[in-house]
């Protein structure tokens, strides 16, 4: 990962916002910048006229981990928590003013950095720094998130052959997460969805101890963590004979993510790739059970910028990847979700998620 450019670039920011002094506290934009994967650190960048410096805080737990990682900052091994140990080095660098992560900051621990400070730096919120840089990805990055997906991808066939009538949603799921971590996953992105029968009408219908039906959709949304890069996939199947109405609103779901993606490239408005989908659906009668907005961007994180979203005004840009993944949710019926990732190219986009979306009936 070419870690120095990314200081660079964000020292210029910062600059630009007439802030000389950063603190940050955001794990995953710790591990952007300097390459640091614990659960316990911080950064501090100075920016002056002739350059800027980047130190790296953490406790005595990490001294090896931060040695081995971290890579174009100074590591301090503080002996107290390193938010303490970063704010009295901001003191001592002649700064005026130190800007934060005030969307990650908890109020007690803003508290505390004023009373460190002693009203000795203006502290300046400074949000989205950092995530305005992690919006597009690099080559690299690409391709951790690539072979993330396709790890996820190659998950599916075993997660359709735990799936039958009587077995508990959250057998499906432990099947599908211990596989995934014999395959060489670090983690899931998030807690497995499998929602079944009319559970499959709940959005975010994670695992649970029901049993699956003998008839009606499953939903599968699940990804995986690989390097540090996340992956998401959502595919929906059918148990027992389907319905035509249930074969209609899958069709309906399909025509509209194929929508969604035929809308990404450079320079469209998020909001348009949402309403591209959304039309289908409206067209279909399906508009009132889209409860949610088409999609996101993925990383480090598995929810990042961009928002695709009504009213987004957002532009996409090359090195985004970000999720297609419009819904239909009918209570006491069912739901269907088809997700997959797109890299928004140069030209227009690539989808990175190779399994199949035709309907299957198990």
């Amino acid at each position: 990962m070419d870690y120095a450019s990314r200081q660079s670039r964000l020292a210029a920011e910062i600059r630009n916002k007439k802030i000389s002094c950063l603190l940050i506290t955001h794990l995953p934009n710790v591990r952007y910048l300097c390459g640091f994967s614990g659960s316990s650190g911080a950064l501090l960048l100075v920016a002056g006229r002739r350059g800027h410096s980047l130190t790296f805080f953490t406790d005595g737990r990490y001294t090896q981990q931060a040695g081995d990682e971290v890579q174009g900052a100074k590591i301090v091994i503080a002996g107290k928590p390193a938010l303490f140990a970063a704010v009295e080095r901001a003191l001592k660098s002649s700064t005026e003013a130190l800007g934060f992560e005030a969307e990650y900051l908890p109020y007690a621990s803003f508290q505390q950095l004023r009373s460190l400070t002693r009203g000795q730096l203006r502290l300046k919120p400074a949000a989205g720094l950092v995530e305005q840089l992690r919006i597009r990805k690099d080559a690299e990055e690409v391709e951790r998130i690539r072979s993330a997906v396709q790890l996820g991808s190659d998950l599916f066939p075993a997660a359709l052959s735990a799936i039958r009538p009587g077995v508990a949603e959250t057998e499906v799921a432990a099947a599908l997460e211990l596989n995934a971590r014999r395959a060489g996953a670090d983690g899931m992105s998030f807690e497995t969805i499998v929602a079944a029968g009319v559970r499959s009408a709940l959005p975010h219908g994670r695992a649970s101890r029901q049993a699956i039906p003998a008839s009606g959709f499953i939903i599968l949304d699940y990804g995986v963590i690989l390097a540090g890069y996340c992956s998401d996939m959502t595919r929906t199947v059918h148990v027992g004979p389907i319905s035509a109405e249930h074969r209609r609103m899958y069709e309906a779901v399909h025509e509209a993510q194929v929508a969604g993606i035929q809308a990404v490239r450079p320079g469209v408005e998020t909001g348009a790739v949402d309403r591209a989908g959304r039309e289908i659906l409206k067209s279909a009668g399906y508009d009132a059970y889209f409860t949610h907005s088409t999609g996101h961007g993925v990383g480090l994180e598995i929810h990042e910028q961009p928002r695709l979203a009504k009213g987004q005004k957002q532009k996409l840009e090359p090195g985004m990847v970000v999720t297609i993944e419009p819904g239909i949710y009918v209570p006491g019926d069912g739901g269907v979700r088809i997700e997959d990732m797109v890299l928004v190219t140069d030209s227009g986009r690539q989808v990175l998620t190779p399994t199949s979306k035709e309907l299957i009936t198990l």
